[in-house]
């Protein structure tokens, strides 16, 4: 009943998105993600909570990690691609690190500033891990992630995020590393924050995204949709949605329907003996709010789920509705098709 969808990963460095219904082997070497900051600053937190669906309170006993920890995020996600969790003490400039293989293929580098503690030291061990990372590898794309800020009032995670940017931004131009164009993101393990930023940063290295928003952004006005998302069911990352703003309640709400939708079809949906997933070709559910809005789920491939928003009122033709998510399905089929064949075609 399922259907296979087993990604690659693309040879820059690129989490590469494979044709769905294709089963291919993976290359031995994936992508990176690189987890790096200061000691107690959340960095294995966030990988436990993102991607290991570890409570956030039990991550309070967690132990400091005191090695590179790796990752493999592959066997039941969409995207493929290794995180990289570094000890607190490790420097970019360390005899025992060896950058080049560090930074060589890695795809995004995330710096983890503790919010709650003094962020001269982080900015120090920001600027000179950037320096040599960009040095190595300059289609790096460098990710801030101003953490723990669930404890900081409002005023006080603007000051933060002003202070953090403000000088992170002055050593870069001192530095003279005009291609660094770092992004900054409030985050929190206890709330969506965290898996918000998250899905930004994996969009960036997903060459399909502009076509993927597109085909959202026309099912979102053909259906006259409050909101869409594209999201990986297991780590709740959203892939894409379309280009109206997105409010976090709203993608809360969205990856919350797929865990009830799993938990029910666990319950209720599967016999003792069934090898089949809890999420199939067959996963579909239709959630109507009190107040006046409709949650609509399809499954896309045994990795996605289309989750949309809408008004109840602008629910009464989901024939048609159905009609065109078979249309967007087949067209995410043949966005990754064509771009497999690509690739393919230039010898990788």
């Amino acid at each position: 009943m399922e259907v296979a969808g087993s990604p690659d990963a693309y040879h820059t460095g690129r989490p590469y998105l494979n044709r769905m219904g294709e089963q291919e082997e993976n290359p031995a070497e994936k992508p990176k993600i690189l987890l790096i900051g200061m000691r107690k600053s959340g960095k294995s937190s966030i990988q436990k909570v993102v991607f290991h669906k570890m409570s956030p309170s039990e991550t309070l006993f967690l132990e400091s990690t005191n090695k590179i920890v790796k990752n493999d995020i592959s066997n039941s996600s969409f995207i493929q691609f290794q995180v990289w969790d570094f000890p607190g003490q490790l420097e970019a400039y360390d005899p025992n690190f060896n950058p080049e293989f560090i930074f060589g293929k890695c795809g995004a580098l995330i710096f983890v500033i503790d919010a709650t503690d003094t962020t001269v030291e982080a900015l120090k061990k920001l600027h000179l891990t950037m320096k040599k990372a960009y040095t190595i590898n300059p289609d790096i794309t460098f990710e801030i992630f101003i953490h723990k800020v669930d404890s900081l009032t409002d005023d006080a995670k603007m000051e933060c995020h002003r202070n953090v940017r403000e000088q992170c931004l002055e050593d870069i131009e001192e530095s003279k590393l005009q291609g660094v164009h770092p992004s900054f993101y409030l985050t929190s393990i206890y709330d969506h924050s965290i898996f918000e930023a998250f899905s930004k940063v994996v969009q960036k290295l997903i060459p399909q995204l502009p076509n993927l928003e597109n085909l959202l952004n026309i099912l979102y006005s053909r259906n006259r949709l409050e909101k869409a998302f594209l999201i990986d069911v297991v780590s709740k990352i959203y892939v894409a949605t379309d280009s109206s703003p997105v409010d976090m309640q709203t993608y809360e709400l969205c990856t919350d329907m797929i865990d009830v939708v799993v938990d029910v079809s666990c319950i209720y949906g599967m016999k003792d003996d069934s090898e089949r997933l809890a999420y199939d070709q067959e996963s579909k559910a239709i959630i109507k709010l009190n107040n006046g809005l409709v949650l609509y789920l399809r499954e896309v491939n045994k990795f996605l789920a289309l989750v949309c928003l809408m008004r109840k009122d602008n629910f009464d033709k989901h024939g048609l509705l159905d009609y065109n998510f078979q249309c967007f399905k087949q067209a995410i089929v043949d966005i990754f098709a064509g771009s497999s064949s690509s690739s393919s075609n230039d010898g990788y």
